[in-house]
């Protein structure tokens, strides 16, 4: 194929999905520094199962929450589920404010769902991997030191990198684990407090990222040694659920601090190459063409 056809269709995919593709790298790099900021887990001594089980008691009394997340940057707990307010680990009480969790929580909402428009995410991402796809087959760059040589630059040698966000984020949105089907849940599921108690006996709980209802299952999501492992209450216990790698990679959960670092590397590439990718376009459609020269006067008496 004409590499200035391959050019023109990697311009113009790039503009049709440039307003998407804008608020989920910027939703992205926020993320992506989330596993850096939570995966310290809570100061020694600020919760154990006893003091979570007693906050459940006060907050929700009913037992009527589905889950809780806890914020550990911030210090602070939310109940899912129910109308309670957020509660401030450090001293039990109700928190004021969790500015980082609700920008946190917008930024997931708005990455995963985008004001509501699902289908939007998916063919965005498509678009992306199609993007990069094309500049694949236009070949090797050839590299100056000009804005369109860095733009080329910096996407082929972060290329692995660059493809590996899209594809693992189309694997979770098409639901593919790659992993082996996980253990039969636990039935009937234990009540909230019940199922803190129960994973404290095996692992710490200042680490707890989330524990909640998934349909038929309680899960828990606990950072250990930095990566972020999901658990399954079963018969026989806490257990490990199958490492969902799509989902580790994307989310750079495999090793907090290592893998985090990298999703944020991505996603300033990723909005450089947007952001540079328009500039080149802008430029080129705003560049002046050169007047054309008058037409000489015909001779006189010439017909």
């Amino acid at each position: 194929m004409n590499n200035i056809l391959l050019l023109k269709l990697h311009r113009w995919i790039t503009l049709v999905f440039a307003l998407p593709l804008i608020a989920l790298i910027f939703t992205g790099l926020i993320l992506s520094a989330e596993p850096i900021i939570q995966g310290r887990g809570l100061p020694a001594g600020m919760v154990d199962a006893d003091r979570i089980a007693s906050l459940l008691q006060r907050y929700d009394p009913a037992g009527k929450a589905r889950g809780l997340s806890i914020n550990a940057a911030s210090q602070q707990m939310r109940l899912l589920g129910v109308d309670a307010p957020t509660i401030n680990l450090a001293n039990g009480e109700a928190a004021t404010s969790d500015p980082l969790g609700d920008v946190l929580l917008w930024a997931r909402r708005t990455h995963e769902h985008l004001l509501g428009y699902d289908w939007l995410v998916i063919g965005s991402t498509i678009a992306m991997v199609v993007i990069m796809g094309i500049g694949i087959l236009m070949g090797l760059p050839r590299l100056r030191n000009s804005l369109a040589g860095w733009h080329k630059g910096a996407a082929w040698f972060t290329l692995p990198l660059l493809l590996l966000s899209p594809v693992t984020g189309l694997f979770m949105a098409f639901g593919w684990t790659l992993a082996s089907p996980p253990p039969p849940p636990l039935r009937p599921s234990l009540p909230l407090s019940e199922a803190v108690r129960v994973l404290a006996q095996h692992h710490d709980v200042s680490h707890l990222a989330m524990l909640a209802q998934r349909g038929q299952r309680m899960m828990a999501r606990i950072y250990e040694n930095g990566e972020l492992r999901a658990y399954s209450f079963t018969a026989g216990g806490v257990t490990p659920m199958p490492r969902n790698w799509p989902r580790l990679l994307h989310e750079g959960n495999w090793s907090a601090l290592i893998s985090g670092s990298l999703n944020v590397i991505v996603s300033v590439v990723l909005a450089g190459l947007l952001a540079t990718g328009l500039l080149l376009w802008g430029r080129r459609k705003l560049r002046r063409r050169p007047a054309r020269p008058a037409s000489a006067p015909s001779p006189a008496g010439s017909t």
